[in-house]
């Protein structure tokens, strides 16, 4: 059909579709409302184009799917830190292809071959023979020495001559970069610098992949990935500099390569480390299982301030700590016995991680803080997210703009439903749809775990029980044999974040465990994944 067609099928039918795909993914109906006139405005606008439309359906939810997503960046609270750089920028100093005459494809080639060399040649070729800058003129530019300046260019003119024809026929090979993905976590604040962001292009990844196996040069990598030099010193810089200039996926050695900066497994090394740890599995589970059974009494018992506190919500809150005490075990056994000269550099955020097989783990714990929001002066909240839970915020969330949470918090003590604007109220139905909330009579109250700050220091005391007297015999058996893979695959430089490496063999603990306690009905999961189950709450008036 053609697109001028368009308008027939708007119909209520196609608006409350429309509208419920909308309201599903907003904060409210007046949010939905505005996304939804995007998306109409946006049909209008392309019935008014020539052309046909195969699927008119396909192409309708296709328009939609664009606006959300326009939608969803225009709101975005923080900017994504992902180099642009323009692929193209070096195609104006690239002669055409068909030239007839032999000199103009001889500069074509020349032309080619400055894009692959390393920096500091290429930027002297540039500017001599392009921008037509005198050695004095580069040199300033540079800050360097006109001596070093024409030496580069002496330099350059050789490489350039002595290569030109072989680069002729080198730019015709295609560049074939197989997808590679990572999962890379990271451990800290991300807001100082999260040099994953800059490791979005497979690009990126690809130099990442040929840096862990070995240290390599600019002109190595763009020789073994086929891609201009020009772009890989660029990408490099990029990968080394991460977010903050402090901190990258890659380092530079002191002879000029550059290698991974951060505990990267790949397939088969994640999957023996993985290994050691689910042979203990059955150890792990059933010593958890005996001790959560001999300490549910025990638990409700911690001051929480909700009105009423549930046993399942309080396991699922401690349920990382309970979790982690056998791998806590190991860490201290490798701390003490086996990398006690290896210390990490302390900084505020890192991250390692493996090559994706197909096995995401999926685990987190984020928390955020903020001061003087709904009456209290110091609010804490965190949530952890693993299969069977997602999660309700991530690191950077703003409570004092996220109504749901603000009634999280009004509703501690009791919230009278009468007192609540009809906007509230939206609000309101949806923070009980998610978890946050309960309706008792009139009352609204608070259903994920709250407690006072002055209680945080506390809160996991019975589940840190765990780390002493119940895993040590079989923690050192573990030990030794993450040290020695340790040891066979990190890097010696890198040996000081063998605390990481042991985080990525302890990853299927935490999903293997939830899933035991769930058939044992100790825990029973969230439906459809989102409930106040693994968010709580500390505050302090």
């Amino acid at each position: 059909m053609k697109k001028q067609e368009l308008l027939n099928y708007f119909d209520d039918e196609l608006l409350e579709k429309l509208y419920s795909f909308c309201y599903a993914r907003t904060n409210d109906s007046y949010e939905a409302q505005d996304l939804c006139s995007d998306i109409f405005f946006a049909l209008v606008k392309a019935a008014k184009n020539k052309g046909e439309i195969e699927n008119v359906y396909s192409y309708i939810w296709k328009i939609a799917r664009n606006v959300y997503a326009d939608f969803s960046e225009k709101r975005r609270k923080h900017a994504d830190m992902v180099y642009e750089g323009d692929a193209e920028e070096i195609i104006p100093y690239i002669a055409d292809e068909k030239m007839e005459d032999d000199s103009d494809e001889l500069l074509g080639a020349v032309y080619r071959r400055i894009s692959f060399l390393t920096k500091a040649y290429r930027d002297v070729m540039i500017l001599f023979y392009i921008e037509g800058l005198s050695t004095a003129q580069i040199a300033d530019h540079l800050n360097s020495s006109e001596v070093a300046v024409r030496q580069r260019l002496f330099s350059a003119r050789k490489k350039v001559k002595s290569e030109v024809e072989e680069m002729a026929e080198f730019c015709n090979r295609p560049v074939l970069l197989d997808k590679i993905e990572y999962n890379i976590w990271g451990n800290g604040d991300p807001f100082w610098g999260d040099p994953r962001d800059v490791c979005t292009r497979q690009f990126s990844k690809h130099i990442v992949w040929l840096c862990r196996k070995k240290a390599m040069s600019a002109s190595e990598i763009a020789s073994e990935l086929n891609v201009p030099t020009v772009y890989v010193e660029e990408e490099l810089e990029i990968l080394t500099k991460g977010t903050n200039g402090e901190y990258g996926l890659l380092r530079r050695l002191e002879n000029g390569r550059y290698a991974i900066n951060f505990v990267l497994f790949d397939k088969d090394v994640m999957e023996a480390a993985n290994t050691i740890y689910e042979e203990q599995l059955p150890k792990i589970c059933n010593t958890i299982t005996e001790f959560i059974e001999r300490h549910k009494e025990k638990y409700p018992e911690f001051p929480y301030l909700n009105k009423k506190v549930d046993l399942n919500l309080v396991l699922w809150q401690q349920i990382y700590v309970i979790a982690g005490a056998f791998s806590c075990n190991v860490r201290k056994i490798l701390e003490e016995k086996y990398f006690s000269q290896s210390s990490c550099g302390k900084r505020p955020f890192n991250v390692f991680g493996y090559v994706d097989y197909g096995k995401d783990y999926g685990v987190g714990w984020d928390g955020l803080g903020a001061d003087n929001v709904c009456g209290y002066k110091k609010i804490n909240l965190d949530n952890i997210y693993i299969t069977r839970i997602k999660p309700h915020f991530h690191c950077g969330l703003n409570m004092a703009s996220d109504t749901q949470i603000q009634l999280a918090i009004r509703a501690i003590e009791g919230l009278d439903i009468k007192s609540l604007s009809e906007i509230e109220k939206e609000h309101a139905a949806k923070a009980i749809d998610c978890g946050y909330l309960y309706r008792d009579g009139e009352i609204l109250y608070t259903k994920i775990l709250v407690s006072d700050r002055k209680d945080m220091d506390r809160l996991f005391d019975i589940s840190k029980g765990l780390q002493k007297g119940y895993f040590e015999l079989d923690a050192e058996v573990v030990a030794e044999k993450i040290a020695e893979l340790i040891r066979r695959n990190v890097p010696d430089y890198l040996l000081g974040e063998w605390e990481f490496a042991n985080d990525l063999a302890n990853a299927p603990v935490l999903d293997a465990l939830v899933e035991i306690l769930i058939e044992k009905g100790v825990l029973t999961p969230p439906e459809d994944g989102i409930g106040a189950e693994g968010c709580w709450m500390s505050v302090e008036k």
